[in-house]
C-alpha cells in the first residue's frame, strides 16, 4: 500500500462502517473533513480509485463518485492522466460556538436591570396556542408574509394596545418588528433617508437607543431631564428633529412625565416638523394605580409608538410592534421588507392566538403580582440593610433608582465591594452624562427576575461587604 493510500485508508476506514445506504455520503463527508482540517494537506496526491476501493473494501464506483463530488466542490483537483490531488482552496473552520449573550460569570445575585423573570413564561399556554395554530393554519399562510405582519396579529395587537395603553391603533399602520430594537433601526434608516442626521435621547436614558440609531448613521444628542420630563429649552436649542423618549415610566429615572411636558414635546415636534419615538418598554406594569396612557394617543401623526413582549413574555421571542405615523408608513414598510421579508409566520400566529384568547392579559396579571412582591421585598431589604437609602420614581416597572447614603460609599468602593461579594450592580452614571456631585451612591437596581429571597440576600451581602474595612 502506498503512503498516500495508507493515510487515506486510516482517515476513511470509519466511514465504510456506515449502513450501506449511507456509505457513499459518509465517505464523502469523511474525505471532505480530512481536507478541511488539514489532515490531508494541500498538494497531497490521493491513491487511484481502484487502489483506495481495494484498501477500503468498497466498490470502485463509490470512491469514484466521492472523488467526482469533491472535485466539483473544489476540495480536490483532477489532472487528466496525472491522478487526483488535494486542492488548496479549503481552510479549516473555527471550532465551537461562543455564547455572546450578556452574563455575569461568578455572580451570586445579579441586580442589573432589564430582564424579566423568564421562569414565568407560560409554557403550557404557549404550547397549547402553538398546537391550535398548527392545526388550523392553511398552507398558503406559510409563504412570505405581509412585511407589516400577519393581519390577525396586527388586529389583535391594535385592539389590545387601544384598550390597555390608550393609543390610536389602526392595524394598517401597525408593523410587527423584532422588538423595539428593530423598530428603532427601521425608524432611524427612514429618518436618515429624509435628511435627518441627529436624534435626541434622554439624559439619563438607555445608551442602547444611541447605539441603535448610530447603526443607521445618525448622531445622538443627550437631552437633559428634570423631575417632570424632558426640559424644553435644551430640546429647542439642540437642533434635532427626532427624539426617543420613555414618558410613561422614564428609564432609568423612574419618573412619569407630567402632562405639561408631554404637551410641550408634541408642540416642539409640530413646530420643527419632527418625530418622536415612544419606547413603551414596561407601560403595563404600574403597581399603585392604573398605568398612565401612552403619549402616542395625543398625536399619532407625530409619535411612532413601539413596544414588545420582552418584559411580559420573554426577550428571546423577538416580537414587538410599532405604530407608524401615516407620513412615514410606506417607507418603514419598504425598509422592513428589504431588511428581513417579515417576522416568522408561526410565531406571529401563536402570539395572535395568545392575545385573542386572553392568555396575554392573564400573563400580565401574573407578572404584575410577582413583580410587585419583589419590589416590596427590595424596598424592605434596603431599609433594613442599607438604612437611609432613598428610592425615587413611581411604583412601576422592573427597576428602581436607589440613592445609598455616602457613608456606605464612595461609589467606586461600594461597587467593588459588591462585586467581591458576588453581587452585580449598575451605577446610574452609566446611563447618561451627569456625574453625582455628592458622595451618595446612585444605583439602578433591577429586581423582576429575582425571587424575593434572592433580593433580600443580595442587599444583605452588599451591606456586609461594605461594613468590612
Amino acid at each position: 500500500m502506498t503512503s498516500q493510500g495508507q493515510a487515506a485508508w486510516e482517515l476513511l476506514l470509519p466511514a465504510v462502517g456506515a449502513p450501506a445506504r449511507r456509505r457513499g455520503r459518509a465517505l464523502q463527508e469523511a474525505l471532505r473533513e480530512a481536507v478541511r482540517s488539514g489532515r490531508l494537506a494541500a498538494g497531497t496526491r490521493l491513491p487511484s480509485t481502484r487502489e483506495l476501493a481495494a484498501d477500503l473494501g468498497v466498490s470502485r464506483g463509490l470512491v469514484t463518485e466521492a472523488y467526482e463530488q469533491l472535485t466539483a466542490e473544489g476540495y480536490l483537483r483532477s489532472d487528466r492522466g496525472a491522478g487526483t490531488w488535494v486542492g488548496g482552496a479549503a481552510r479549516a473552520a473555527v471550532r465551537g460556538a461562543r455564547d455572546l449573550a450578556a452574563g455575569a460569570p461568578g455572580t451570586r445575585v445579579d441586580f442589573r436591570p432589564g430582564t424579566p423573570d423568564l421562569s414565568l413564561f407560560p409554557r403550557s399556554a404557549w404550547a397549547a396556542a402553538q398546537r391550535s395554530v398548527l392545526a388550523r393554519l392553511p398552507h398558503p399562510a406559510l409563504g412570505y408574509p405581509d412585511p407589516r405582519g400577519l393581519p390577525e396579529l396586527r388586529e389583535a395587537l391594535a385592539a389590545m394596545l387601544t384598550r390597555r395603553r390608550g393609543v390610536v391603533a389602526d392595524p394598517e399602520r401597525l408593523v410587527v418588528c423584532s422588538g423595539v430594537a428593530q423598530a428603532s433601526t427601521l425608524l432611524g434608516f427612514v429618518l436618515r433617508a429624509r435628511g435627518l442626521r441627529r436624534v435626541g435621547i434622554e439624559d439619563p436614558g438607555s445608551p442602547e437607543h444611541g447605539r441603535l440609531f448610530a447603526s443607521t448613521g445618525m448622531e445622538t444628542v443627550w437631552l437633559p431631564l428634570d423631575e417632570e420630563g424632558l426640559r424644553p429649552e435644551p430640546l429647542a436649542g439642540s437642533g434635532v428633529r427626532a427624539v426617543v423618549v420613555t414618558p410613561s415610566h422614564q428609564f432609568p429615572s423612574g419618573i412619569s412625565w407630567s402632562a405639561e411636558r408631554r404637551a410641550a414635546l408634541l408642540d416642539w415636534a409640530r413646530t420643527v416638523d419632527g418625530y418622536v419615538l415612544e419606547d413603551d418598554y414596561d407601560g403595563d406594569f404600574r403597581y399603585d394605580r392604573a398605568p398612565v396612557g401612552a403619549l402616542q394617543g395625543l398625536d399619532p401623526e407625530r409619535v411612532a409608538y413601539a413596544g414588545s413582549v420582552s418584559k411580559s413574555l420573554a426577550p428571546g421571542l423577538r416580537l414587538g410592534w410599532m405604530l407608524v405615523p401615516e407620513a412615514l408608513l410606506d417607507e418603514v414598510v419598504e425598509r422592513k421588507r428589504t431588511m428581513d421579508l417579515g417576522n416568522p409566520v408561526l410565531d406571529q400566529a401563536v402570539l395572535a392566538e395568545f392575545v385573542t384568547r386572553g392568555g396575554y392579559d392573564r400573563q400580565l396579571r401574573r407578572c404584575q403580582r410577582a413583580y410587585r412582591e419583589r419590589r416590596d421585598a427590595l424596598l424592605a431589604a434596603l431599609a433594613e440593610h442599607l438604612p437611609g437609602t432613598r428610592v425615587s420614581g413611581i411604583a412601576a416597572g422592573l427597576h428602581v433608582i436607589a440613592r445609598v447614603p455616602g457613608r456606605f460609599g464612595p461609589s467606586v468602593r461600594f461597587l467593588a465591594r459588591a462585586a467581591e461579594a458576588g453581587v452585580a450592580l449598575r451605577p446610574l452614571e452609566e446611563y447618561g452624562t451627569a456625574r453625582p456631585a455628592d458622595g451618595d451612591v446612585r444605583l439602578v437596581i433591577g429586581y423582576a427576575h429575582l425571587p424575593p429571597a434572592s433580593v433580600t440576600t443580595g442587599i444583605r451581602l452588599v451591606a456586609e461587604a461594605c461594613a468590612r474595612d
